[in-house]
């Protein structure tokens, strides 16, 4: 028994140094560690390993909370050791946790192993059973390996039927020969509602060999895709700035010159996780999509010298029109930040109802620690949400108003932080129209509710909400500020001392 909590141990501590290491290169600094699981007491830990093992699981959950699986996703590299993708193979299964943030990291994982094995394609071969039959693959072998020790979750026949669609969902993504069509197919969220389905059949090694392989091969594809589609796009904008023109296009109401081009940084978007990237891929197809339907017209030289030049980006503000911007938010757009929202949402309640009570207030946040008052950190812990009750719709106003807030607060540091690549700077802006859009429902709602409860005497409540309310309101302030203010010039001395 000893052994085996030693070597389960072993995994954690595994999981937890590449954990620190993520988060020490993210917050730029050391990541204070609980008393007795620094890597030097651990070595030591012989006398209590049951209780050390204990701490370790509860340090690891909250670790989890901190590290999405975007920033999981950049931290695994060609120079990642396989042996620590194993190792946290070992802890996701153990854990089988059916959260999407869990199942995401898994399947990250996984991917990550099939896409770089010791012996480079060793997942592909493949033979046949002396009765002809398909014996399971190299890669769901290893993987059986790896999990000898943890008990394999059953693996219902209706899931087996669903590991089926993947070959089919593959060979339909193959066949296409164009980003806009492979976005509009809606593979990815299809792919993704599969995925869900699964429930803890998911954590099944012969899920997770199927679903590894069919990743890795509709990644080669869509990153062909855009790539091409790219490409494209920063052909016409050369051609473009060569005639001395300056507007690409219009996508979504806003101009997109040879400047937003030329910062397009295809690596870095191809490593953001696709399901928060998706709007960011659809503005680059739909513009490569009106490039070719209006490719850029040769201008005279007559007209090349009478064309305004374009005014530089670092002075003039992001959006010059905020209320027709925000009209002009899609419900696509709407339903997608939607999405994320909810995983906020979960995510916070999460850790509220762990967190001792006497700090479950402030939630650590990638960019900042959020701070609830007491009446959201109830709402985070009330399991009466799906209620048709009045209590229910002032817990739901709550979680929405703290998941708005926190998105808008993330978005602008990331805009700040990108102030070196235009396209990126525009893409947060939009993802900010969209909050402020939201935000503005938000409101609406809220004041129903505040008239409901104001009818019913609840002063208190009216006060928790209107606090709430505030707070988001005051946000909102700084974006609208943020989006249309015309930023100042960078002098020589301040860009030195960056």
């Amino acid at each position: 028994m000893s052994e085996d909590l030693q070597w389960e141990l072993s995994i954690l501590a595994t999981v937890q140094g590449f954990y620190e290491k993520l988060l020490q290169e993210d917050v730029e600094g050391e990541v204070p560690v609980p008393a007795g699981l620094e890597a030097i007491s651990l070595q030591e830990a012989e006398d209590d390993v049951r209780g050390t093992l204990h701490r370790m699981q509860r340090w690891l959950r909250l670790l989890d909370m901190a590290i999405t699986p975007a920033m999981l996703r950049r931290a695994l590299t060609q120079e990642t050791d396989p042996e620590i993708a194993e190792a946290m193979i070992r802890y996701f299964a153990r854990r089988q946790d059916g959260s999407d943030a869990i199942r995401d990291k898994m399947d990250l994982v996984t991917t990550f192993l099939y896409r770089h094995p010791r012996v480079p394609g060793q997942w592909e071969k493949r033979g046949y059973g002396l009765d002809g039959s398909l014996p399971l693959s190299p890669f769901e072998i290893a993987l059986i390996e790896i999990l000898a020790d943890v008990e394999a979750p059953d693996l219902a026949d209706e899931h087996v039927q669903i590991l089926r669609e993947f070959d089919s969902l593959n060979e339909e993504a193959s066949g296409l020969q164009d980003l806009n069509m492979l976005l509009e197919s809606e593979i990815i969220p299809r792919v993704r509602r599969l995925k869900e389905s699964l429930g803890s059949s998911f954590f099944h090694p012969g899920v997770l060999a199927t679903i590894a392989g069919y990743n890795v091969a509709f990644g080669k594809k869509f990153d062909e895709l855009f790539l091409k589609a790219a490409a494209d796009i920063k052909r016409f904008a050369a051609a473009l700035e060569e005639q001395g023109g300056a507007i690409l296009g219009n996508v979504d109401g806003v101009d997109v010159t040879v400047e937003h081009v030329a910062a397009l940084q295809e690596s870095e978007l191809l490593r953001i996780d696709y399901a928060t990237a998706q709007e960011k891929f659809r503005r680059v197809s739909k513009l490569r999509k009106i490039l070719q339907q209006n490719p850029p017209i040769r201008l005279g030289p007559k007209l090349v010298s009478a064309t305004p030049k374009a005014q530089p980006a670092d002075s003039a503000p992001l959006v010059a029109d905020l209320a027709a911007a925000q009209a002009a938010v899609t419900p696509q757009q709407i339903s997608s930040e939607e999405a994320r929202l909810l995983r906020i949402e979960e995510s916070i309640r999460s850790f509220v109802r762990v967190a001792d009570a006497k700090f479950r207030q402030v939630v650590p946040m990638r960019y900042f620690n959020l701070v609830l008052s007491p009446a959201e950190a109830e709402a985070f812990c009330a399991d009466y949400l799906q209620e048709k009750s009045l209590r229910a719709g002032v817990a739901r106003v709550l979680l929405r108003a703290v998941a708005v807030l926190s998105r808008m607060t993330v978005e602008l540091e990331e805009l700040q932080r990108a102030e070196n690549s235009l396209l990126l700077r525009q893409l947060h802006a939009d993802s900010l129209i969209v909050l402020l859009e939201i935000g503005r429902t938000v409101e609406e709602n809220a004041q129903r509710v505040i008239h409901m409860l104001k009818q019913h005497g609840n002063a208190e409540e009216v006060s928790s909400i209107e606090s709430s309310m505030n707070k988001l309101a005051e946000c909102a302030k700084r974006v609208k500020a943020t989006l249309t203010t015309t930023p100042p010039r960078k002098s020589s001395m301040a860009t030195a001392g960056r």
